[in-house]
């Protein structure tokens, strides 16, 4: 297997925790699924879990190369957890169809977080064929 992409990304919590005091719901809606809002909601600081989630989806769309165009939007990239909680990111639409299907990649996810900054680092691996 090879590595076909690799992104990362930084974000200040407090940027998020800016833009969900100004925006609310058109924020969270616009940038996040209704699980990672809800994951996020039962932390006890939410924008800290946002940031990374945040940060995982600029990460993968700069593994991808992309950016963020030709169909591609926020919540095509979600965050989940596995049952042992590491996080995974979970595609639809465009983003899935350009990963897996164009690309015949898997995805590896890594976040972390702490009081002001939320750090994400994406692999994106061809498949074996």
């Amino acid at each position: 297997m090879s590595i076909v992409g690799i992104g990362n990304d930084i974000v200040k919590v407090s940027r998020i925790e800016k833009l969900v005091e100004c925006y609310n719901q058109r924020f969270l809606q616009r940038v996040f699924t209704a699980a990672e809002t809800a994951y996020a909601s039962g932390k006890a600081r939410p924008a800290v879990h946002l940031a990374a989630r945040f940060a995982a989806k600029e990460a993968f769309v700069k593994a991808l190369g992309s950016g963020l165009r030709e169909g591609l939007n926020w919540c095509d990239i979600e965050v989940i957890n596995n049952q042992l909680g590491q996080p995974q990111l979970k595609l639809h639409n465009y983003a899935r169809q350009a990963c897996h299907e164009s690309l015949n990649a898997t995805t590896w996810l890594s976040l972390a977080h702490e009081q002001e900054f939320a750090l994400a680092f994406v692999v994106l691996e061809e498949k074996n064929v």
